[in-house]
C-alpha cells in the first residue's frame, strides 16, 4: 500500500533497511506498536515477488482485505484514508471497495 511502513531494524543505524525481520523485532511490533489494534483484526501475509512463497517478511501496511473466491486468498485494499489523500488511489478504485474489506494488517516479504 501506499502507506508502507519499515519496522524496525535491529541495525539502529538504518544501513539495512531492507533486511528480514527477527522474532526479537517481531515481539517489539506486537508489543508496543500494534498493542492498540483490535483483537480480531486479520493479519495478512502477501506472496514474494518472486512466487516462491518462503522469502521472510520485512515490512508492513495497514489496508483492508477482502477474500476474492475462498476465505483463504483474497486482495489487499487501501484505507479511506489513504483514499481521500490521494487521489491517484481514488481513480485507481473508481469502481469501489468490496462491502467485505476489513481492516487488515498486512505483512509484505523482503524484497
Amino acid at each position: 500500500m501506499t502507506d508502507q511502513q519499515q519496522a524496525p531494524s535491529p541495525d539502529p543505524d538504518g544501513e539495512a533497511p531492507d533486511r528480514p525481520l527477527t522474532l526479537a523485532v517481531l515481539r517489539h511490533l506486537v508489543r508496543k506498536d500494534w498493542k492498540d489494534l483490535p483483537g480480531d483484526t486479520l493479519v495478512v501475509l502477501s506472496r514474494d515477488t518472486e512466487g516462491n512463497l518462503y522469502s521472510p517478511f520485512s515490512t508492513y501496511s495497514f489496508a483492508r482485505y477482502a477474500p476474492t473466491h475462498s476465505d483463504l486468498v483474497g486482495d489487499v485494499f487501501p484505507l479511506p484514508e489513504e483514499l481521500k489523500a490521494d487521489p491517484s488511489l481514488r481513480e485507481l478504485y473508481a469502481d469501489g471497495i468490496p462491502d467485505t474489506a476489513l481492516p487488515a494488517l498486512v505483512l509484505y516479504p523482503l524484497g
